[in-house]
């Protein structure tokens, strides 16, 4: 069971940020836009009503502090009342803090990460086979390709290397060619937020947590702010096959984003994501712990790259998207059986943490004993013309 108050989730500096959150008023029967100040939580929809909204200011953290808002208590007691197990429904609990923004994924952008892909697909989603893979990758590949750029000379040079020793990988492609993977991870209003349960499909066997740290961008392709995810990943599923991606990422709350959006400001900028060192805990009911550590500045991809990758003339966003920037930890370390390294187990509590976002702390189970996702886009529109913020 998770336990939470706001120094389990708050960034190392407090709300010295402009920090913005969705909470569940059951007064409203619905979401509302919030911001954490010293004094609590206060209710912003009647100048936001969503935070794509407030992505488009001009100034989006100026705006967001020009703003009173209401008092809606602290964040101690609503931090508290998140998980769903201790859950009173008659108070406030916290949402994902992403609206309307469509929810985007960069793959394979750090090294560590495009190894461990390139291994699930030559073990075509067996466990058993990673280790012996593993070293054999490791051997024609080496095991840092940190600091060889994307589409350069020097990366095509090793790619016609691999494909002369029939080695190459679509996993490569993306990882050392000139194009970035981004793909969808989730509907619009499905991502769940610290605190809760976040889901596995049930089927699968080899699974991992993929900490990331998730950008938020206005529909200009302006990045106004960041957070943390999880980008939940079926290893099983997507080394069977890489037509199954969607199987692998996309099943009920297994996207997993929060605990509130830091907006730019002179505080915090897009130079601090860039330098960020995320680590990640996972602690299991069977005594299973793991440790995970590692940094921004080894991304194969600069961040504003992707984001030039994801919108522009052949692609717009409305109301804005969030970019998960790609994991930047795969666990090996075994669990059970020796060689066959690290999967979920039903319980495990992941905290991914970073000091200037805080941390996103959720409980995994598979993903239909999760609440079910039953609020989408028709709901939150008749909820806010209701209310008059529409």
């Amino acid at each position: 069971m998770i336990s939470l108050n706001a120094a389990s989730i708050l960034p190392d500096d407090g709300t010295a940020g402009a920090l913005v959150g969705r909470v569940w008023l059951a007064s409203a029967s619905g979401p509302s836009v919030v911001t954490v100040r010293d004094g609590g939580v206060y209710d912003v929809t009647s100048r936001f009503p969503t935070v794509s909204t407030l992505a488009e200011e001009a100034d989006p953290a100026g705006a967001l502090r020009n703003v009173e808002g209401t008092r809606i208590g602290d964040l101690d007691g609503i931090a508290a009342n998140t998980p769903p197990d201790k859950r009173d429904s008659a108070k406030p609990w916290l949402l994902a803090p992403i609206d309307l923004q469509v929810l985007k994924a960069a793959g394979v952008t750090f090294a560590v990460s495009m190894l461990e892909r390139v291994i699930e697909e030559r073990a075509r989603g067996n466990p058993a086979s990673a280790a012996a893979i593993r070293a054999e990758v490791v051997r024609l590949v080496g095991d840092d390709l940190s600091k060889l750029k994307p589409g350069s000379a020097e990366a095509m040079r090793l790619k016609d290397m691999l494909i002369s020793q029939q080695a190459w990988s679509q996993y490569l492609e993306v990882g050392i060619g000139p194009d970035a993977e981004v793909f969808t991870k989730a509907p619009v209003l499905s991502s769940v937020g610290t605190g809760m349960d976040a889901g596995l499909h049930p089927k699968s066997s080899w699974n991992n947590p993929e900490p990331e740290v998730v950008l938020v961008v206005s529909s200009g392709g302006r990045i106004v702010g960041a957070t943390l995810g999880n980008d939940v990943n079926l290893r099983d599923f997507e080394g069977r096959s890489a037509l199954l991606l969607s199987k692998a990422k996309d099943n009920n709350a297994s996207c997993a984003i929060g605990p509130f959006l830091r907006l730019f400001d002179q505080s915090f900028s897009l130079d601090d994501v860039r330098g960020m060192d995320v680590a990640m805990t996972v602690v299991g009911e069977d005594g299973f712990t793991l440790d995970g550590h590692s940094s921004i500045s080894k991304i194969s991809r600069d961040p504003e790259d992707l984001v030039s990758q994801t919108i522009g003339p052949t692609h717009q966003y409305p109301d804005g998207f969030a970019l998960f920037l790609g994991t930047m930890f795969a666990p090996i370390k075994d669990r059970d059986v020796a060689g066959e390294g690290f999967t979920h187990k039903r319980g495990d509590i992941v905290t991914i943490m970073t000091p200037k976002l805080g941390k996103l702390t959720n409980r995994m189970l598979p993903s239909d004993e999760c609440e079910h996702w039953q609020f989408g886009l028709g709901a939150m529109m008749k909820n806010l013309s209701s209310r008059k913020y529409l």
